[in-house]
Protein backbone atom coordinates (compact mmCIF):
# COMPACT_ATOMS: atom_id res chain seq x y z
CA UNK A 1 0.00 0.00 0.00
CA UNK A 2 1.45 3.21 -0.88
CA UNK A 3 0.00 6.35 1.44
CA UNK A 4 0.44 10.09 0.51
CA UNK A 5 -0.33 13.16 3.10
CA UNK A 6 -1.38 16.24 1.70
CA UNK A 7 -0.21 19.75 3.50
CA UNK A 8 -1.86 22.80 2.54
CA UNK A 9 -4.10 25.70 3.93
CA UNK A 10 -8.09 25.78 3.32
CA UNK A 11 -9.25 27.13 0.50
CA UNK A 12 -6.04 25.49 -1.73
CA UNK A 13 -7.71 22.41 -2.75
CA UNK A 14 -6.19 19.96 -0.73
CA UNK A 15 -9.12 17.51 -0.48
CA UNK A 16 -9.73 18.10 -3.75
CA UNK A 17 -6.13 17.15 -4.44
CA UNK A 18 -6.95 13.52 -2.16
CA UNK A 19 -9.56 12.90 -4.38
CA UNK A 20 -8.58 13.28 -7.47
CA UNK A 21 -5.41 11.35 -7.00
CA UNK A 22 -7.98 8.75 -5.89
CA UNK A 23 -9.83 9.00 -9.02
CA UNK A 24 -6.49 8.49 -11.02
CA UNK A 25 -5.47 5.18 -9.10
CA UNK A 26 -9.15 4.36 -9.80
CA UNK A 27 -8.67 4.85 -13.78
CA UNK A 28 -5.62 2.46 -13.55
CA UNK A 29 -7.51 -0.18 -12.05
CA UNK A 30 -6.07 -0.06 -8.37
CA UNK A 31 -8.37 0.76 -4.65
CA UNK A 32 -7.76 4.13 -3.10
CA UNK A 33 -9.57 5.80 -0.44
CA UNK A 34 -9.09 9.71 0.78
CA UNK A 35 -10.32 11.52 3.29
CA UNK A 36 -9.42 15.52 5.08
CA UNK A 37 -8.49 15.80 8.86
CA UNK A 38 -9.50 19.41 9.26
CA UNK A 39 -8.43 21.14 12.42
CA UNK A 40 -10.32 24.52 12.35
CA UNK A 41 -12.48 24.48 9.35
CA UNK A 42 -11.88 28.26 8.01
CA UNK A 43 -9.63 29.39 4.92
CA UNK A 44 -5.99 29.57 5.18
CA UNK A 45 -6.24 27.36 8.21
CA UNK A 46 -3.64 24.35 8.07
CA UNK A 47 -5.33 21.06 6.58
CA UNK A 48 -4.22 17.80 5.55
CA UNK A 49 -6.00 14.85 3.80
CA UNK A 50 -4.78 11.45 3.37
CA UNK A 51 -4.75 9.46 -0.13
CA UNK A 52 -4.20 5.29 -0.19
CA UNK A 53 -3.36 3.73 -3.01
CA UNK A 54 -3.10 -0.31 -3.27
CA UNK A 55 -3.53 -3.06 -5.68
CA UNK A 56 -5.64 -4.98 -3.10
CA UNK A 57 -8.73 -3.96 -0.87
CA UNK A 58 -8.20 -1.15 1.53
CA UNK A 59 -8.93 -1.93 5.14
CA UNK A 60 -7.64 0.46 6.90
CA UNK A 61 -9.70 3.80 7.72
CA UNK A 62 -6.95 5.80 10.14
CA UNK A 63 -4.90 9.08 9.51
CA UNK A 64 -1.83 8.20 8.07
CA UNK A 65 1.10 7.98 10.29
CA UNK A 66 4.57 6.93 8.06
CA UNK A 67 3.87 8.50 4.66
CA UNK A 68 5.49 7.10 1.15
CA UNK A 69 5.00 10.79 -0.25
CA UNK A 70 4.46 14.39 1.17
CA UNK A 71 2.73 16.61 -0.68
CA UNK A 72 3.34 20.55 0.57
CA UNK A 73 0.80 23.10 -1.06
CA UNK A 74 1.67 25.50 0.65
CA UNK A 75 5.57 26.02 2.04
CA UNK A 76 4.81 28.49 4.79
CA UNK A 77 3.96 25.22 6.78
CA UNK A 78 7.39 23.81 6.35
CA UNK A 79 8.60 25.60 9.39
CA UNK A 80 5.40 25.67 11.12
CA UNK A 81 3.56 21.93 11.16
CA UNK A 82 5.61 19.06 11.28
CA UNK A 83 4.96 17.88 7.91
CA UNK A 84 7.65 15.27 7.54
CA UNK A 85 6.36 13.22 10.54
CA UNK A 86 6.55 9.78 9.76
CA UNK A 87 7.99 10.41 5.80
CA UNK A 88 9.50 7.02 5.29
CA UNK A 89 13.45 7.31 4.57
CA UNK A 90 13.08 6.47 0.87
CA UNK A 91 9.95 8.90 0.86
CA UNK A 92 9.16 10.95 -2.25
CA UNK A 93 8.61 14.89 -1.05
CA UNK A 94 6.69 17.40 -3.21
CA UNK A 95 6.70 21.49 -2.54
CA UNK A 96 5.12 24.18 -4.08
CA UNK A 97 7.63 26.45 -4.33
CA UNK A 98 9.42 28.17 -7.38
CA UNK A 99 12.73 27.80 -4.56
CA UNK A 100 15.13 24.74 -4.75
CA UNK A 101 15.92 22.66 -1.37
CA UNK A 102 18.59 24.74 -0.29
CA UNK A 103 16.41 28.17 -0.20
CA UNK A 104 13.54 26.65 1.57
CA UNK A 105 15.75 25.88 4.79
CA UNK A 106 15.64 22.01 4.18
CA UNK A 107 19.02 21.04 3.10
CA UNK A 108 20.09 19.03 5.76
CA UNK A 109 16.71 17.33 5.37
CA UNK A 110 17.21 16.50 1.90
CA UNK A 111 20.40 15.09 2.82
CA UNK A 112 18.99 12.11 4.99
CA UNK A 113 16.48 11.45 2.09
CA UNK A 114 17.43 10.91 -2.15
CA UNK A 115 17.76 14.23 -3.40
CA UNK A 116 16.03 12.08 -6.36
CA UNK A 117 12.76 12.07 -4.15
CA UNK A 118 12.63 15.63 -3.44
CA UNK A 119 11.16 18.33 -5.47
CA UNK A 120 9.86 21.62 -5.84
CA UNK A 121 7.61 22.43 -8.09
CA UNK A 122 6.15 26.46 -8.83
CA UNK A 123 2.46 24.93 -8.85
CA UNK A 124 0.47 28.32 -7.47
CA UNK A 125 1.93 30.17 -10.55
CA UNK A 126 1.44 27.38 -12.95
CA UNK A 127 -2.60 27.72 -11.22
CA UNK A 128 -2.20 31.23 -12.00
CA UNK A 129 -1.03 30.77 -15.49
CA UNK A 130 -3.21 28.10 -16.94
CA UNK A 131 -6.74 28.19 -15.04
CA UNK A 132 -6.23 32.04 -13.89
CA UNK A 133 -6.40 31.15 -9.76
CA UNK A 134 -3.37 30.65 -7.38
CA UNK A 135 -4.51 27.28 -6.31
CA UNK A 136 -1.85 25.04 -6.86
CA UNK A 137 -3.57 21.30 -6.59
CA UNK A 138 -3.60 19.90 -10.11
CA UNK A 139 -0.10 20.92 -11.04
CA UNK A 140 0.79 19.21 -7.59
CA UNK A 141 -0.69 15.75 -8.47
CA UNK A 142 0.46 15.71 -12.20
CA UNK A 143 4.22 16.69 -9.96
CA UNK A 144 3.96 13.80 -7.74
CA UNK A 145 3.01 11.39 -11.13
CA UNK A 146 6.24 12.40 -12.86
CA UNK A 147 8.26 12.11 -9.31
CA UNK A 148 6.85 8.83 -8.27
CA UNK A 149 5.56 7.34 -11.36
CA UNK A 150 2.60 5.91 -8.74
CA UNK A 151 0.38 7.35 -11.36
CA UNK A 152 0.20 8.12 -14.88
CA UNK A 153 -0.40 11.28 -16.03
CA UNK A 154 -3.49 10.33 -18.44
CA UNK A 155 -5.09 9.00 -15.04
CA UNK A 156 -4.80 12.36 -13.97
CA UNK A 157 -6.02 14.00 -16.93
CA UNK A 158 -9.23 11.31 -16.79
CA UNK A 159 -9.66 12.76 -12.69
CA UNK A 160 -9.31 16.77 -13.94
CA UNK A 161 -12.29 15.27 -16.44
CA UNK A 162 -13.84 13.71 -13.54
CA UNK A 163 -13.75 16.88 -11.25
CA UNK A 164 -14.15 19.53 -14.02
CA UNK A 165 -15.65 20.74 -17.44
CA UNK A 166 -15.10 23.17 -20.38
CA UNK A 167 -12.49 26.10 -19.74
CA UNK A 168 -11.49 24.78 -16.59
CA UNK A 169 -10.89 21.48 -17.04
CA UNK A 170 -8.62 22.71 -20.52
CA UNK A 171 -7.27 24.69 -18.05
CA UNK A 172 -6.34 22.36 -15.53
CA UNK A 173 -5.00 19.91 -17.74
CA UNK A 174 -2.56 22.37 -19.38
CA UNK A 175 -1.45 23.01 -15.67
CA UNK A 176 -0.77 19.58 -15.20
CA UNK A 177 0.89 18.40 -18.56
CA UNK A 178 3.16 21.28 -17.78
CA UNK A 179 3.96 20.96 -14.40
CA UNK A 180 4.57 16.74 -15.13
CA UNK A 181 6.85 18.00 -17.87
CA UNK A 182 9.00 19.95 -15.38
CA UNK A 183 9.25 17.91 -12.76
CA UNK A 184 10.28 14.62 -15.40
CA UNK A 185 13.03 17.62 -16.64
CA UNK A 186 14.21 18.08 -13.04
CA UNK A 187 14.08 14.46 -11.88
CA UNK A 188 15.70 13.15 -15.13
CA UNK A 189 18.73 15.53 -14.17
CA UNK A 190 19.26 14.89 -11.08
CA UNK A 191 19.60 10.90 -11.42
Amino acid sequence: MFQIRVHGRGGQGVVTAAEMLSIAAFEEGRHAQAFPSFGSERTGAPVVAFCRISDREIRSREPIVEADAVIIQDPTLLHQVAVFAGLKSEGYVLVNSQHGIEDLGLGEFATEHRAVRFCSLPATELGIRHIGRPIPNVPLLAGFAALSGIIKLESVVKAINARFRGQVAEGNISAATEAYHLVKEVACSSR
